[in-house]
């Protein structure tokens, strides 16, 4: 598993066939904004922790920012406000 480090790095857990993952892929993508892409169906560990994570739930996306706070299923509103940035 991949696991969190001290970097200005977000750890993105998600899977490929979520249109949630996708949409905030490219939202992130959008904004030029750095992030460590995890896909859980690919790998065991991870899938663990954001079960762990997430009270037995395979929710994606789930992300974990480098202060430790998490989102979890953001819209782009959440995720433009948590960055500061214009809602797009």
């Amino acid at each position: 598993m991949k696991t969190p480090c001290k970097s200005t790095e977000i750890l993105f857990y998600g899977t490929r066939w979520c249109g949630d993952c996708r949409r905030t892929r490219a939202f992130l993508d959008r904004h030029g904004i750095a992030y460590r892409w995890i896909d859980i169906d690919q790998d065991p560990e991870a899938a663990a922790h954001v079960e762990r994570l997430n009270r037995g739930f395979r929710s994606v996306p789930t992300l974990i920012w480098p202060d430790g706070s998490m989102l979890v299923e953001p819209s782009n509103a959440q995720l433009a406000a948590k960055l500061g940035l214009e809602e797009t």
